[in-house]
């Protein structure tokens, strides 16, 4: 694995990671680390930093929907259009091209059910090229980025002899 992909793993596990710690755990001088990274930075190779918070202890109460959306594909242009004008609306965190029985997948968040439910009849719904929407609300989120908000107990299921 090369340099560029060390330093990218690592900060995609942690971004607050400082180029001295970067540094020492792969034995790459400080100056080619903060190189490496300022230039996948202007490549956007980097395109952000990410703070995952866990809602639940933090007491926001917030809804999240998972919205699957079938569209029509635009000649010379595919998907990529549709989906970049779903992708401006501020209810949207996530837009996927997916493959299965639809064509793109959504996170929307609101402040509750219904501000959702208006999300997909007033905007989503009513977009050029939107055929179908399929709404699912998140219950509970066991598992995000790589990271798991419970903790695993330790237990060991009981043996079942003949």
């Amino acid at each position: 694995m090369e340099k560029k992909e060390k330093i990218l793993e690592l900060l995609q596990k942690n971004a607050r990671l400082t180029t001295s710690e970067l540094s020492e755990r792969l034995n790459i001088d400080i100056e080619e680390i903060e190189s490496i990274i300022k230039r996948c930075e202007t490549e956007n190779i980097i395109r952000g930093y990410y703070t995952l918070i866990n809602e639940d202890n933090y007491h926001i109460k917030k809804v999240r929907a998972l919205i699957e959306v079938s569209i029509r594909p635009e000649r010379d242009g595919g998907f990529d259009r549709t989906a970049r004008n779903i992708g401006k609306f501020p209810e949207v965190t996530d837009v996927m091209l997916i493959s299965g029985n639809c064509d793109l997948q959504l996170i929307v968040v609101g402040e509750n059910l219904n501000d959702v439910a208006n999300f997909v009849a007033q905007k989503l719904a009513p977009l050029d090229g939107v055929l179908s929407t399929r709404t699912h609300f998140i219950l509970k989120k066991y598992k995000e980025a790589g990271f798991q908000f419970e903790n695993d107990e330790d237990y060991e299921r009981l043996k079942i002899t003949p």
